[in-house]
């Protein structure tokens, strides 16, 4: 059992912070919305007031924060994870962000005597409510080898990818997979539907060959039935292409495919669609078409 402070209680933290007091784990947690720290006291965890209180004393430091500013505000500064926890402590960052902010973060810990690990997650909100998520770790062996107690608790599939700021990189490739298999689905539904086919027939047999994928498998029903409750929503997979466009810039590569998904995603967001799940994609085709849902 570890002393774990986890920061950031949203759709994902709080469920995963559950999961992680269901371990055996003493948690105290902090958000600025008490919604979460709520939850995560419903299922015995402990409220703190602030960030220092939730890493006073803790060995492992979690956070989990929707953008690069949240971590970095989270981090940095007096009332910041890196100014209180006590050295050796092991912080692990769950968010997605630009693998810049990983790597600074990281370097900034070292300095403190900290162990840091960058370590995204696919699976979204269901993913993070059943503990299957799939962790993309950057980071010394080490520090991965220590985490394993808390990444088991949250999810089924963790792998070291490199130093730090790779898992980010590897999670901004996972988002743009994410994005372009939504579109074409999508793109699917609106050609099956247009022709007079029976799209939900035809998305069946679909799923069942070699196009088929975890997407087709989740959300093909809830896309069918235009209902776009967020699971994870238009506006954070709009900063995750951002992230990945960013990520494509620094490695010097050209990724046309991203690009056209990225704009596909704004577009989403600049129609108003941005607090709608990623598989509302669906609603941008059907504007460029001139359809509305059959």
């Amino acid at each position: 059992m570890s002393k774990i402070g986890f920061i950031g209680l949203g759709i994902m933290g709080a469920p995963m912070a559950a999961h992680l007091v269901r371990a055996g784990h003493d948690v105290t947690g902090y958000d600025v919305a008490p919604k979460g720290v709520d939850a995560l006291v419903a299922a015995g965890g402990e409220a703190a007031s602030g960030v220092p209180a939730a890493v006073a004393g803790a060995e492992v430091v979690v956070t989990m924060l929707p953008q690069d500013e949240h971590v970095e505000a989270v981090y940095f500064g007096p009332d910041g994870v890196l100014e209180n926890a006590a050295p050796g402590t092991l912080c692990i960052d769950f968010s997605t962000i630009r693998p810049e902010t990983s790597i600074r973060v990281a370097e900034a810990g070292r300095e403190r005597g900290l162990r840091v690990l960058d370590a995204p997650v696919s699976g979204g909100e269901k993913g993070a409510q059943d503990a299957v998520l799939s962790i993309m770790v950057g980071g010394d062996e080490a520090d991965v080898a220590a985490a394993a107690p808390v990444f088991e608790a949250v999810g089924r599939t963790v792998a070291r990818v490199g130093g730090s700021g790779a898992g980010q990189y590897v999670k901004a490739a996972n988002q743009l997979i994410v994005g372009g298999t939504y579109a074409l689905v999508a793109e699917a539904i609106v050609l099956m539907e247009a022709a007079g086919v029976d799209a939900r027939a035809g998305i069946d047999v679909i799923a069942g060959g070699l196009a088929a994928s975890r997407i087709l498998d989740l959300k093909r029903e809830s896309m069918l039935d235009r209902e776009f409750a967020p699971g994870f929503r238009i506006d954070l997979h709009h900063k995750d292409m951002g992230i990945a466009t960013a990520a494509a810039r620094s490695a010097g590569v050209s990724l046309p495919m991203t690009g056209m998904v990225a704009q596909l995603i704004a577009a989403a967001r600049a129609r108003g669609y941005g607090s709608l799940d990623h598989s509302a994609l669906l609603k941008v085709v059907e504007d460029l078409s001139g359809r509305t849902a059959a």
